[in-house]
């Protein structure tokens, strides 16, 4: 019961993120968190450290890396102004933001994209004069959608295409998934054109190209792009061809932050820039929800419903609604067995892959990109999102969602 507890005291104190005068961060409420449960004995320390994904720790760690050298390089201002260069107005700028980010993290993974993403976003929000909010959520709906489509596109969608008995995972998943996709793709950018109408001006934009800080760094990040594409792309090559190759998303990221690495004796100040107190925020919580979910009580209340677990509409809104207790990854991890074995269809994989992702889009702790944009965001000088800001247009907006994917899963 002290997990459940803890649980909402997290969940209202992310809600407020401030008691008395005091201003609380995500990673220290989470943290907080975590060591409430242990130091309570809801679960041991050895439990605890199981609980922590290390995938996930070093994969993001591997892309900090790479990201920190982008920013520090100037490289990153580089490519944002080849991208974004041909937006002439806010609207537009938006609009390609959502639609190129999306993309992109279909085939980079959403948490690439959320790491490289968020100091883009903030420099373009100053050079268009406009509150950073607009652009923030326009980020971090577009990674959380457009990651949908995708096997590839974040680490759930990856163990549904690798343990869920899903034939051809790139073409199941594109034709399930790609249409409805791109149709909410364009409804996030309707919905906050109409949220945010009155900050959306008509002057025109002024593009300026970022000069190169550090040409030996730059040519090293390039370095490391290069081999994260290419890695990607031998990664969806062993998987079309059905290989049994173990070959994990973080000896990607790892693989290709080697070339920063190494040059980071050269500049320590790089490793210190990493968001380390993200990475504290993602162990807390993987302690933190391994406590409530051996708590049991939500596997209560969920067979007491006597809900029929492989209908559509069931599937994407437990997945929608338990993915912000527990995050979508272990969400997916559990879930997932269950599906398998009472003989899931394809159409329920793609189900459990849609409603899982489109979780990140109802509340901050839906997804792991909305953490990793916050934390970005007020790591770069202030600007953030509040729990209302962002659900006041992603409640909307998931409900949206979750109503074109159930339409097209049930036409499909």
């Amino acid at each position: 019961m002290i997990s459940i507890i803890t649980l909402i005291i997290v969940f209202v104190l992310i809600a407020v993120r401030q008691v008395g005068n005091i201003r609380l961060r995500l990673w220290q409420i989470m943290l907080l968190g975590a060591l409430a449960v242990l130091v309570s004995g809801e679960i041991s320390p050895g439990r605890a450290l199981e609980a922590i994904n290390a995938d996930v720790m070093l994969f993001l760690f591997g892309v900090f890396v790479i990201g920190q050298a982008l920013e520090d390089s100037g490289y990153l201002g580089h490519l944002a102004y080849r991208l974004f260069r041909r937006a002439r107005t806010l609207n537009g700028l938006i609009l390609l933001v959502i639609f190129g980010m999306g993309l992109l993290s279909a085939l980079l993974m959403n948490d690439t994209l959320a790491i490289i993403g968020t100091p883009v976003v903030l420099s373009l929000a100053s050079r268009a004069d406009t509150q950073p909010r607009v652009l923030l959520l326009s980020l971090a709906f577009a990674v959380t959608i457009g990651s949908v489509m995708s096997p590839i596109g974040n680490p759930q969608n990856l163990l549904i295409a690798i343990h869920g008995g899903v034939a051809n995972p790139f073409v199941t998943f594109l034709r399930f998934l790609l249409a409805p996709t791109l149709v909410n793709l364009f409804l996030a950018y309707l919905l906050l054109r109409l949220f945010y109408r009155r900050h959306l001006h008509g002057r025109p934009l002024a593009h300026a190209i970022e000069p190169i800080k550090d040409a030996r760094l730059a040519g090293l990040s390039r370095i490391s792009l290069v081999i994260l594409v290419v890695l990607i792309i031998a990664k969806i090559v062993t998987v079309l061809a059905g290989l049994e190759i173990d070959f994990k998303l973080t000896y990607i990221a790892l693989a290709a932050a080697l070339p920063v690495i190494v040059f980071i004796p050269r500049r320590p100040g790089l490793l210190r820039r990493l968001d380390w107190f993200t990475l504290i925020f993602f162990a807390a919580m993987f302690v933190l929800m391994q406590s409530v979910w051996d708590a049991g009580i939500f596997q209560s209340a969920l067979a007491a419903t006597n809900l029929d677990l492989t209908a559509t509409g069931v599937i994407l809104g437990v997945s929608v609604l338990l993915s912000q207790l527990l995050s979508n990854v272990p969400l997916v991890a559990l879930y997932l067995p269950v599906l398998v074995q009472i003989g899931a269809s394809a159409r329920d994989m793609m189900a459990l892959a849609a409603g899982s992702t489109i979780a990140g889009n109802l509340t901050l702790l839906g997804a792991a990109s909305n953490i990793i944009i916050i934390q970005n965001a007020e790591k770069r000088g202030g600007a953030t999102l509040s729990f209302w800001d962002f659900v006041r247009v992603g409640a909307p907006l998931t409900v949206i969602n979750i109503a074109v994917y159930w339409l097209f899963l049930a036409i499909l």
